[in-house]
């Protein structure tokens, strides 16, 4: 058996191989990017990528598929940045859970551009100030993200990518103990997530609002007998003890995310084999027209993820039906259940087509 000395001269050497390779990649990618600059093609292919590591995954490795996805995601990031990296707005400060899907889905090489609310996101991403925005769309225990709903009918952005989250919130404070709290900050939907543990632990303490759970961190800062409702990531941000973990109600609470540009930006991702079609539709208010609305999805074979309704703003109780499909645009059977569907809406827009 070899010593643990003799082990770190092996391993040294292979991380000396590593960036050998590396260094080939970094080469080969800036060749890739001249010659998209020629041809007008974006830098950044989520659907390339997705194949990129599905395919690493499919090879057979000790490494565990989310460690290979997380590795090789770096590496493209990393890549890209030698060119341009991509200006991402997000949900802020630093350290919130926006960050860290954006980060999950652009790798850390990315540039960050944090707002002070979903609204900023979206005027960032319109605007051109952010090439990309990364938005919360849904929450498995609190439902869908209203703002965020409204923003996409209203917006000229489409979705193009989709990043699942698992959320653990953290109680964060400057001490150590919990004794003395009279005032927890957090997001709504992380107050809401957290409610049962709060009236156990903490009857008597105030719950504030914050507009990100990560601005509730640096509100902690600012008092000692406050805390936060926050990411780990955001204690190491702002220097916050952390007082109890994983006081979320729900063992299994998850946030999709939704990766958001403009048309000219990047267009609609290109199929993958596992992709989404979100769409949003309004129809008359009329018997049946439910129903209606439903029979080109069964005619054809596609199946629905999502069907939810949100109170249409043009008019006193009617509704606009966002929809979630399975496969993509370019897909015959999809295709064919999508024109039909038209053609029984009043109101209908696609929202994206995204890798699932």
């Amino acid at each position: 058996m070899r010593t643990l000395p003799q082990l770190r001269i092996d391993i040294d050497a292979v991380d000396q191989q590593l960036l050998t390779l590396l260094n080939q990649r970094a080469g080969l990618a800036h060749e890739v990017g001249e010659v998209k600059k020629l041809d007008g093609s974006p830098v950044f292919r989520p659907d390339r990528e997705a194949q990129v590591i599905a395919k690493m995954q499919a090879t057979g490795s000790k490494l565990k598929p989310e460690g290979i996805a997380a590795i090789w995601r770096e590496v493209m990031s990393a890549c890209r940045a030698l060119e341009e990296p991509q200006q991402v707005a997000f949900l802020g400060p630093k350290g919130t859970y926006s960050e860290e899907a954006a980060q999950q889905f652009f790798g850390s090489s990315m540039g960050s551009l944090p707002c002070q609310s979903i609204d900023e996101v979206f005027r960032a991403t319109a605007s051109g100030s952010a090439e990309f925005g990364v938005v919360p769309i849904e929450n498995s225990t609190e439902g869908v993200i209203a703002r965020t709903m409204d923003l996409l009918l209203a917006s000229n952005v489409h979705i193009v990518g989709n990043v699942s989250l698992m959320v653990r919130h953290n109680l964060l404070r400057q001490s150590e103990s919990m004794d003395g709290i009279s005032v927890v900050y957090g997001h709504p939907q992380a107050l809401a997530q957290c409610q049962a543990w709060l009236s156990k632990h903490l009857p008597h303490a105030e719950r504030r609002v914050a507009s990100s759970n990560a601005e509730g961190a640096r509100q902690a800062t600012l008092d000692k007998a406050s805390a936060a409702i926050a990411s780990s990531r955001a204690g190491v941000e702002f220097g916050l003890q952390t007082v109890a973990k994983a006081i979320q109600d729900e063992v299994h609470n998850r946030t999709r995310f939704a990766v958001i540009c403009r048309p000219d930006v990047m267009p609609l991702p290109e199929p993958t084999g596992n992709d989404a079609v979100s769409l949003v539709v309004s129809v008359k208010n009329q018997p049946g027209a439910l129903h209606d609305l439903l029979v080109p999805m069964k005619t054809h074979g596609v199946s629905m993820t999502r069907f939810e309704s949100r109170p249409a703003r043009s008019a006193q109780w009617e509704y606009n039906f966002y929809i979630d499909l399975v496969g993509h645009i370019s897909d015959e059977s999809v295709a064919a259940a999508l024109a039909e569907l038209q053609t029984r809406c009043a109101f209908y827009k696609v929202l994206g087509c995204y890798p699932a």
